[in-house]
C-alpha cells in the first residue's frame, strides 16, 4: 500500500475533515501488505489516524482509514447508535463496532448499509438509504442524501477541494506525515 493510495483515496480523512475512508488496495503478498499497514500506522498513529484491512479477497484488500476519536464521537450520536443497535451491533465501543463491521464484510457479499456511519455520513442519510432501499434521495455525491441537501453539497465540495489540494501537494513532494493533520 503506497502513500500515493492514501493521499488519493483518503485526503479528507488525513486532513481531519472526514471520520473515515475506505478503498480497495491490490496486493501480491498478504504479509507484505500487512507489514505496510503496520508501518503506516506507526507513521500516522501519532496524528490520530488508524489503518485497518477489513476484508481480503483475491489479491485485493478493503482498507479502512479512520480517526478513532471522530469515529467514537460519531457512533455515540443517539441516531447512529440506534441504527447500529437495529443492525445487531453492541454499541459503546467503536473498536467492537469495527470488529463487528469487519465480520459482516467477510460474511456477506454486499456492503452493510450502516457502513456509512463509519465513514462519517450523517445518520439521517444512512437511515434514509436503508429505509428507501437506495431510492428517492435528494441528491448524490460522496453518498446519497436524504437529509440536509445543502450541508451535504458543501461537504462534497470541501472533500473534492481537499483531495485536489492534497494530490497537488503530494505531487510537489510533500510527504504524507506533513499532509496528515494531527488531532485537534
Amino acid at each position: 500500500m503506497s502513500d500515493d493510495y492514501l493521499v488519493r483515496h483518503c485526503a479528507p480523512t488525513l486532513a481531519g475533515l472526514k471520520t473515515g475512508s475506505l478503498f480497495t488496495c491490490p496486493f501480491s503478498c498478504r504479509k507484505k501488505l500487512l507489514n505496510s499497514v503496520r508501518q503506516m500506522n506507526e507513521r500516522l498513529g501519532s496524528k490520530g489516524v488508524r489503518i485497518l484491512p477489513l476484508r481480503f479477497t483475491d489479491e485485493k484488500a478493503l482498507i479502512y482509514v479512520y480517526r478513532p476519536g471522530k469515529l467514537s464521537s460519531d457512533l455515540s450520536d443517539s441516531k447512529a447508535a440506534a441504527i447500529l443497535q437495529q443492525q445487531g451491533y453492541c454499541t459503546g465501543s467503536c473498536e467492537k463496532c469495527i470488529g463487528q463491521l469487519a465480520r459482516k464484510l467477510r460474511r456477506e457479499e454486499e456492503f452493510p448499509h450502516e457502513i456509512g456511519l463509519f465513514l462519517g455520513y450523517p445518520p439521517e442519510d444512512v437511515c434514509g438509504f436503508m429505509e428507501n432501499k437506495a431510492c428517492n434521495c435528494k441528491c448524490v455525491g460522496c453518498w446519497k442524501v436524504y437529509g440536509d441537501e445543502e450541508a451535504a453539497k458543501k461537504k462534497f465540495a470541501q472533500y473534492k477541494k481537499c483531495t485536489q489540494v492534497y494530490c497537488d501537494r503530494w505531487a510537489k513532494g510533500t510527504d504524507i506525515e506533513r499532509l496528515t493533520v494531527g488531532n485537534r
